[in-house]
């Protein structure tokens, strides 16, 4: 019979080969030094590089690291998805692999765990991030509390620890659209968070550049929140109001002589804001659709190519 797993750690890798054997190494003298049962899940995310190569080498060392290759890339929370099923852990730690989550703060996680938390997040107190991407997160989590109505704390991403229950939990929700962070939000439980030390990327750059941060935001916004819906009707109200009071202006303008020719640039400047109005609403309805369309295909989440150690 297997011993039990206390504590499982999930990562997912991507452009990560010169980062790899420095996480792993961190991991493990901090993990044996708790005097517990661990893996380490390092879920390969179709990484251009030679990340793979660096966790085969890692698991024939390392019986306790487990690799899983994915066939492409899938995206960060689908490869995250791709390690949690794996996690046998009565605990799970999900970090990136590029050490801006420090493995030192594991044990203080954990301690705080066992004081009856289910979810402990990791706050980055002082964040390391560059200057544009700090600005650019704060301005999408101003945007996402106003649309989701809940206040979203820009301090805290997928870091933390997290009970088995809280991620079978999550293991259930099967949306094709994943991000970790609003999926464990949802899920509810007794939640704290405490200060961490955030450190700037090991080596290389982020993958995350402003197309896909954009994109991922819009995705996060539409999945978890119907809010732009209910502000295109109170748009498409408020500007049929307006209409309508305007409409009375010009006709009572025109039964009292007060206007002898109409005007062509009134005439244009309405077309072309109507115009742009129903285009905008046809695109907000269009990014929902596409969501349900992604959603009936019923496609896995992600497809294993290789595994290592399960």
């Amino acid at each position: 019979m297997s011993t039990p797993v206390s504590i499982s750690v999930v990562t997912p890798v991507y452009r990560a080969e010169f980062i790899i054997c420095e996480l792993v190494q961190r991991l493990e003298t901090v993990l044996s030094g708790m005097q517990i049962t661990y893996e380490i899940i390092l879920v390969e995310d179709g990484s251009p590089d030679n990340s793979w190569q660096k966790i085969s080498e890692i698991c024939t060392q390392k019986p306790f690291v487990k690799g899983i290759s994915l066939s492409r890339n899938f995206g960060q929370h689908n490869a995250i998805t791709a390690g949690l099923d794996n996690a046998k852990g009565e605990w799970v730690i999900v970090m990136d692999c590029d050490l801006q989550d420090v493995p030192e703060e594991i044990p203080n996680l954990y301690n705080k765990a066992q004081e009856g938390y289910d979810i402990v997040f990791a706050r980055r107190a002082k964040r390391q991030d560059a200057f544009l991407k700090r600005i650019s997160s704060n301005i999408f989590y101003i945007i996402f509390s106003y649309l989701s109505g809940v206040k979203q704390d820009g301090s805290i991403a997928q870091y933390g620890i997290y009970n088995r229950k809280v991620i079978n939990a999550i293991n259930s929700l099967r949306e094709p659209m994943r991000s970790f962070s609003p999926m464990v939000r949802w899920v509810g439980f007794s939640t704290t968070a405490i200060d961490v030390v955030h450190n700037q990327r090991f080596e290389g750059k982020t993958s995350y550049n402003w197309s896909r941060l954009i994109n991922l935001a819009l995705d996060i916004i539409i999945t978890y929140s119907d809010k732009p819906l209910k502000l295109i009707i109170k748009l498409g109200l408020s500007v049929t109001i307006l209409s309508f009071l305007y409409t009375i202006f010009i006709v009572s303008k025109y039964l009292t002589g007060g206007i002898k020719v109409l005007g062509f640039t009134s005439l244009i400047v309405t077309i072309c804001f109507f115009s742009g109005l129903i285009l905008l609403t046809l695109g907000v309805l269009g990014l929902y659709i596409s969501k349900i369309f992604d959603g009936i295909k019923n496609r896995p989440l992600y497809i294993v190519n290789k595994t290592l150690n399960k």
